[in-house]
């Protein structure tokens, strides 16, 4: 595992924008596991401006998001959907048909978890996986207790993932209780993994990921045991 640690959000964003830049560069047709949330927003803008400035071409580029909230639909403003259409796929030349995100909204989330994971086998491994940390450690949305063995599934959202994500909904009554997520043996067969954590509450997570043992209780530790693991932090 190699770690970097920056002194602000514009330097991880940049450093993380240029990796997946060098990445797509060696593989027009890389397979890159993507993120929601707010971490990876700055890495998004500053590869539409890459983009923008033909620097940069994801016409051949495939994608798989990690998760999506069960029950709301790909129309609603708070869905990953929608989140990455809006921070990234609108802006560059990626095609629809290349885009895969889980659908939250399908009358049965089981085989839908089932459809997703075949897909990923299909296009898979994924080259660059890029990852946000919780502060209780989770993964894309594999919570405290997940098995390491773990493929695409329904997870149910901890009271703490939920009470973090309440800043993007109404209030915390209305952030999802479950989630379509990858689970981590998917993550952990991506041949790199790219994991990115700022701010003053990501530093306890970060401290028991670097010092801590491995443990299903805090997912994000099974990462130490993978070949070719990236870390940027700071706060």
């Amino acid at each position: 595992m190699k770690t970097y640690k920056v002194q602000s959000y514009e330097e991880l964003s940049e450093m993380a924008a240029q990796l997946i830049k060098r990445k797509v560069a060696e593989k027009p047709d890389a397979v890159l596991g993507l993120a929601t949330g707010s971490t990876p927003t700055g890495m998004y803008e500053r590869l539409v401006n890459e983009y923008k400035q033909g620097d940069l071409s994801f016409e051949k580029v495939k994608t798989f998001n990690l998760d999506e909230y069960v029950g709301i639909n790909r129309s609603h403003p708070q869905s990953y959907y929608q989140f990455m259409q809006h921070h990234l796929f609108k802006s560059i030349d990626v095609k629809e048909e290349n885009i895969y995100i889980p659908n939250g909204f399908a009358d049965n989330p089981l085989r839908e978890c089932e459809r997703y994971d075949q897909k990923l086998k299909e296009s898979g491994p994924v080259d660059l996986q890029v990852l946000g940390l919780g502060v209780n450690g989770h993964i894309g949305f594999n919570e405290p207790g997940t098995s390491f063995q773990s493929r695409t599934h329904v997870i149910k959202l901890t009271d703490s993932t939920r009470e973090a994500n309440a800043r993007f909904f109404k209030s915390k009554e209305d952030v999802p209780t479950h989630a379509i997520t990858m689970g981590i043996e998917n993550i952990m067969e991506s041949r790199e993994i790219l994991l990115l954590a700022y701010g003053e509450n990501k530093k306890p997570a970060i401290k028991r990921l670097l010092e801590g043992e491995v443990s299903e209780e805090f997912p994000a530790s099974i990462l130490t045991q993978h070949p070719n693991v990236r870390v940027i932090y700071g706060w």
